[in-house]
């Protein structure tokens, strides 16, 4: 039964993936956290840690959170649900979409979808800060961390180990 929870889930997700997968990321942790209760909002932050300081797709948290829930099954099944209809929506959708390469309502279009995506992903932003930062020092780490990552040229591994290495030292 919750192999079945966990296809529907992410099946759901997968179609809901537009803009990337980051803009999904606020209603994923609706669903695991809110919705199902599978696991803490600190648990799915610190999984979302992980996966982001892995190598590969961002989406890396997906298989984490179907083996978190349902071990390599789970692992399985959220990545097949998640990726599969997406990736097969992406194929025919491209294909239409080369239709109208020309067409002026293809840039107006494309335009418009670029705030909707920084919106989304501002939020899922929030969302991971949120359930990180439970008290004045991890607030203080997630706002030096965000300004590095925003404002210097220094790349994302290095603001992760930073921050990493200010929360060992001083938690």
């Amino acid at each position: 039964m919750i192999l079945l929870l966990l296809a529907i889930v992410f099946t759901q997700l997968s179609l809901l993936a537009f803009g990337g997968g980051n803009a999904i990321l606020p209603e994923m942790q609706h669903k695991v956290v809110t919705v199902h209760h599978w696991m803490t909002a600190e648990q799915f932050s610190s999984l979302f840690a992980m996966a982001q300081a892995a190598p590969g797709p961002n989406m890396m948290i997906v298989p984490l959170v179907g083996w978190h829930v349902a071990g390599t099954a789970g692992l399985l099944v959220t990545s097949l649900a998640k990726f599969g209809p997406s990736s097969i929506i992406t194929i025919y959708a491209l294909k239409f979409w080369q239709r109208f390469k020309a067409h002026p309502l293809r840039a107006r279009f494309e335009k418009a979808l670029k705030p909707i995506t920084v919106g989304l992903v501002l939020v899922s932003a929030w969302l991971i800060a949120d359930a990180s930062a439970q008290n004045l020092l991890l607030v203080m780490i997630v706002i030096v961390t965000a300004i590095l990552g925003m404002f210097k040229k220094v790349h994302p591994l290095w603001v992760m180990v930073l921050g990493a290495g200010l929360g060992m030292c001083l938690l």
